[in-house]
Order: C-alpha cells, then structure tokens, then sequence
C-alpha cells in the first residue's frame, strides 16, 4: 500500500485541533488508516515531525495533505463533503485529437484550476501527489500520465498529435538546450528517475506529443514536460492534461487532481472544464463531476455487518465516510458517491465503509449460529482424483499458462477469433498473453513443441481451468474446470485416447450408449465439423444428451502451425457435469 508524508503541523492547522501521536494514531486507525511510522525534520530543528501513514490502495482521494484532512474532519462531523462544480464560463478551451495518436496513446482529457493561489507547501502537496498517482494508479505512467502546465504562458486551442520523434523539437523540463525527442530518449536513459519510464514509447514509430496554437510543445507524454509552460508556487492558472490508453482511469486521475486542489481557486471547489474534440470531429467535455447514485437495504448492511442500526443511524455513518444520503423509507437509503470515491464499484464497499464509521471493535464478536465442517470443494475432489487416474494410465501432468494469444486459440486452429467466446486483456504485455484460454490444447501442444527431443510417444494430459464469456454471470465470463490429454507420435493413437476416454467413463460411473436413444449414458457424435480436425476423424463427446467435448487427430494445418511434425489426437472434456 501507498505511504505519504506530511508534516505534522500542516496536517494538525487543517484539522483544525493538535492532537498527541497516541491520539492520531488511534483516529488514524478508527478511520482505516496506520500511522507507519514518525519522522524528526531536521530543518525545524526538533518542533516539527513528519507522519508516514499508510493509505490503502484503492483510496486515490486521500493520497495528499488535502485529501487526508478533508476526509477526517467529514470524519469526525467537522465539515460536510463539499460540493463539486463546473464554472460557468462560456468559451471553454479546446484540445483536438489528430488520428495519429491512436497508433500509440489515443485517449487526452483535461481541465483548468482559475485563479489558485498555492504557497510552498500546498505547491509541493501538488507535485507529490501526481508523482504518487503515476506509481500506483497510472502503473508507472504506462496507463495515465499527468502533465501539468502555466496556461498563462500558453495559447489554446491546443493539438494532441503522435508525430515521428525528429519532427519533435523542444527544451525538456528544467533542461538548457533543446532536444528531438529521439535524443531526448537516448538522454533520460540515463536520469534515474525518468530512465523507467522511456521504454513506453522508445519502440514506437510515432511519438505522442501536446501543442498550442503558436506550435509551443507542452509535453511530451508520458516522459516529459516542456520547460515552457512550467508551472511554480506563483502560477495562478493551471491547466491539467491527461493522455492515456485507458479512459476510465484518465477520467478518475482528472477527477482526483481537481477536487483535491480545487479549494485553493478563488471560487472553492469551482473547475473550468475543457473540451476535448475527438478523431471522429465528437466533442466530449471534461471533467465528469457528477455523483453517482445507488439505493442501498438497511436490513442488507446490517446482515453483511453483524450489527442493528436505523436507517437514520446508517445514513449518519455514511456521512461521516463522504458519501452523500438521503433516507427513502426505514429500510432504504439512496447514497450519492462523489467523484472522489472512485473505490465505491459495490454495495460491500459502502457496507464496509459503514462498517468503518460504526467501529470495527464495536461489533459484538459472537459464535456462530451455524456449525460447519470444512470439507474439499467437490469440483476440485473430482479434479484430484481425475488426476490421478490420467496419470496411472500412462499420460504426465503439465501445468500451463492461464493466458494465451489469439493466435494460439484461434488462427493456428483455422478459426476466427471472434467466434470464440473469448475475454480479451485490454493492455497485454506481450503477444503470447492476449486472452484468457478458452482451451487447455494450445498449451498443451506448445509444451510438446518445446519438448520434441523426448522419447515417444509423448503422452501429456492437464485439469485445469479455462475462461469463457459468460453475460449472464456478474463479471461477464466464468471458468469451466477440464480435462485435455494429448498422444504424440509417429502413429495418431487415436485408439490409446479413445481407451482414456472410456477409462474415465468407468470411473465416473457414466456407462456407453449403444442406442443414442435417450439421454443416458455418453456416446460419440461423429455428425460434426471442425476446421481443427481431421476429418471424418473427430466426433462430440456426448453425456446425457450434452456435448461436454471432443475427440479425435488433429489436422496437418495444426500441427504445423504449433510447429510439430507427427501425427497427434487429443480428448478435451468439460468434468463439471461430473460433480
């Protein structure tokens, strides 16, 4: 988790009240929060310490001073959640999108803080908390990158290009000379702090870049700023941009940089959005400021939490959380959640932040109503046992990745990736890991490619998961436990998977159908086609009158896509029906 620093008598001045360091450990602890650890500051020689508190992950609005004291003292009633709005201003800045840009970072957004008045330490709580976002929710700047500039010393409108990086020319933050950005890239591999960050773009053929109207760079994202356009403790106009790959967490990074500095505008709490014209001419308006509301059971929150609180009592502590209520009747209450509270995707996170006000140590601890015996979960019992089976009829275990390429699941198969149920990864590392598998094969005969000079036959076999959408489920997909078992050699052995097929029959008690008639029993259902088969080679595997697999000898085009040479048949089964 995330540890900030902030000096004891800023945090205590914005309180409003001193408190001891047992003291403040404790409201830090009664709020969620842990006083890590405390720090003497040498430059006040001894009357002034630093706290270390750890702040939980997911809570970006508590990542500076001005986030942390706001949200204690709507904590201890002291204030209520201010309220969040757009400046009336008619002529808005514009920023335009140009195509390029969606060949390496196609997502800007921004806004304006008018008129802040900042003083040493709310100028330094600004810059700390960017540099703590780009760490933990922007992922090192590889999703979100903040750039912050004078808008005073800029014209608007501005462009977000992607342009080749020696056509980019410009002198870099706090640098001398100017540079082209494919210079500058050779020059921050050697800063050690901005060294991280060049390997974002340092490949790519085009180079994300920000313009004015009188072609003054503003940034080079997400390395660098221009020296230009920096701001300082006296900048009164700060215009904030964000370019990104995802638009969800651009628009919560916006969020959090504006309302956590807002109060220091000379209308409090007032944001000047910007216009955002898109590659389509679509023009979006950020930010987003508006709260998002869902109607939440008293009898639910109290079940979830072990306690017995009203309505009124509920909408009290929910308050004191930052989140906006209003009672609808004795067991309903509608909450606002502001924009700050990004953390809120459920009702268990507004229970435990109910949880959180009432007092984790004033729950009563009680036993149990219920007396349960743990036991194996039956899907897994079943798995283990399979396992075994498979292994003592010749065939060994492997354990392959979860993630696949589309490739692998797809092409090489002769298949088009988008009939395949698949969940795609929205920012893959590499081309091998793309989707979730939604087969055990793939994995199965790239182990075998690599293993080539093993003595044949190779007999491989796993049970394990694979992830197909689903949109009936909550999160859009599920797993589905199977089995898959591979014979590699100079001859297909079809019959040696057949005979691994009727083993496993046998010992889940499902005996062969000869008639087909009815919907017991399994048989094989040879009335099919698959363009990753042999064919006339390959059949169905029917249980009960399901389709729980398949069997059968690859075609040719597959084994040469996984770069194999000899004939092989495999036996892919869904086991939980088993269960």
């Amino acid at each position: 988790m995330p540890t900030i620093g902030v000096k004891r008598s800023l945090l205590f001045n914005e309180l409003g009240q001193k408190y001891t360091d047992e003291e403040f450990d404790q409201l830090c602890f009664d709020y969620g929060l842990e006083l890590d650890d405390i720090e003497p500051l040498p430059e006040t020689n001894g009357e002034d310490v630093e706290y270390k508190i750890e702040i939980p992950a997911n809570r970006y609005d508590i990542l500076c001073l001005e986030g942390l004291s706001r949200a204690l003292k709507i904590f201890l009633q002291k204030i209520e959640m201010p309220k969040f709005h757009i400046s009336s201003n008619q002529k808005l800045i514009r920023m335009k999108i140009l195509p390029n840009t969606q060949r390496i970072r196609p997502i800007v957004v921004g806004a304006v803080l008018r008129n802040i008045t900042f003083n040493a330490d709310s100028y330094n709580s600004f810059i700390k908390l960017q540099e703590k976002l780009h760490l933990n929710l922007c992922r090192n700047r590889t999703l979100v990158a903040i750039g912050t500039h004078d808008l005073d010393t800029i014209q608007p409108p501005f462009i977000y290009d992607a342009r080749e990086p020696k056509q980019i020319k410009f002198r870099s933050l706090n640098q001398k000379d100017e540079m082209r950005a494919d210079e500058m890239m050779e020059f921050y591999l050697k800063d050690t702090h901005l060294k991280r960050y060049v390997s974002i773009i340092q490949d790519s053929d085009v180079y994300p870049v920000i313009y004015d109207s009188k072609n003054v760079v503003l940034s080079l994202p997400p390395i660098i700023n221009g020296d230009h356009s920096k701001i300082s403790v006296n900048t009164k106009n700060v215009f904030i941009e964000c370019t990104a790959v995802d638009l969800h967490k651009a628009n919560v990074v916006l969020n959090i940089m504006v309302t956590m500095f807002a109060q220091y505008c000379s209308k409090p709490f007032e944001i000047e959005p910007v216009e955002v014209e898109q590659v389509d001419g679509k023009v979006i308006v950020y930010p987003d400021l508006s709260d998002r509301v869902q109607d939440i059971s008293v009898k639910k929150v109290n079940q979830r939490i072990g306690i017995e609180v009203d309505a009124k009592k509920t909408a009290i502590l929910l308050n004191r959380m930052c989140l906006e209520t209003k009672i609808i009747d004795s067991d309903t209450i509608r909450v606002n959640i502001p924009v700050t509270r990004a953390d809120i995707l459920h009702f268990c996170d507004i229970a435990e932040d109910c949880a959180v006000a009432y007092g984790f140590n004033n729950i009563c601890k009680t036993v149990p109503k219920t007396s349960c015996i743990g036991n194996q979960f039956e899907l897994n019992r079943v798995s283990d046992l399979l396992r075994h089976s498979v292994a003592e009829s010749g065939f060994i275990e492997a354990l392959t990745f979860t993630l696949c390429s589309c490739s692998d699941a797809a092409e090489k198969f002769g298949k088009n990736i988008e009939n395949i149920p698949a969940v795609h990864i929205a920012n893959p590392k590499t081309q091998d890991f793309q989707i979730g598998r939604t087969s055990l094969l793939p994995g199965l005969l790239k182990t075998i490619a690599n293993n080539q000079g093993t003595a044949l036959p190779i007999q491989l076999f796993e049970v394990s998961d694979v992830i197909l959408k689903d949109s009936t489920r909550e999160t859009g997909c599920r797993n589905e436990r199977r089995l898959c078992a591979v014979f590699y050699n100079k001859t297909p052995g079809f019959e040696t998977i057949h005979g691994l097929l009727d083993r496993v029959m046998t010992l889940v008690k499902v005996p062969y159908n000869e008639n087909r008639t009815n919907n017991e029993g399994y048989y094989l259902n040879n009335q099919c086609e698959d363009s990753g088969f042999f064919p006339d080679r390959h059949a169905q595997v029917i249980v009960c009158g399901q389709n729980i697999g398949v069997i059968g000898v690859l075609h040719p085009n597959v084994i040469e896509n996984f770069g194999l040479k000899l004939p092989c048949s495999i036996l892919e089964i869904n086991i939980e029906p088993f269960v």
